[in-house]
């Protein structure tokens, strides 16, 4: 039974370490870009929404595998 915990709590961890990574980066690239051109607003915000979401995802196949170890 705790190994079985440990390695739920190891997936998800290590898991979602690469994403949050991923999504300040995507955040702070965004909000300089937008900063050097507040005009640009719009053209960066959705491609900046949409790579957030794909990091997201990574996190949550992290979650699932987590919630799959017997």
């Amino acid at each position: 039974m705790e190994n079985v915990m440990m390695a739920k709590a190891l997936a998800i961890s290590i898991g979602s370490i690469g994403p949050g990574l991923g999504i300040g980066f995507i955040g702070a690239k965004a909000m300089e870009a937008i900063g050097r051109n507040p005009e640009a607003t719009g053209k960066i915000l959705v491609p900046m929404l949409i790579a957030a979401a794909f990091a997201e995802a990574i996190a949550i196949y992290a979650l699932v595998i987590a919630f799959s170890i017997k």
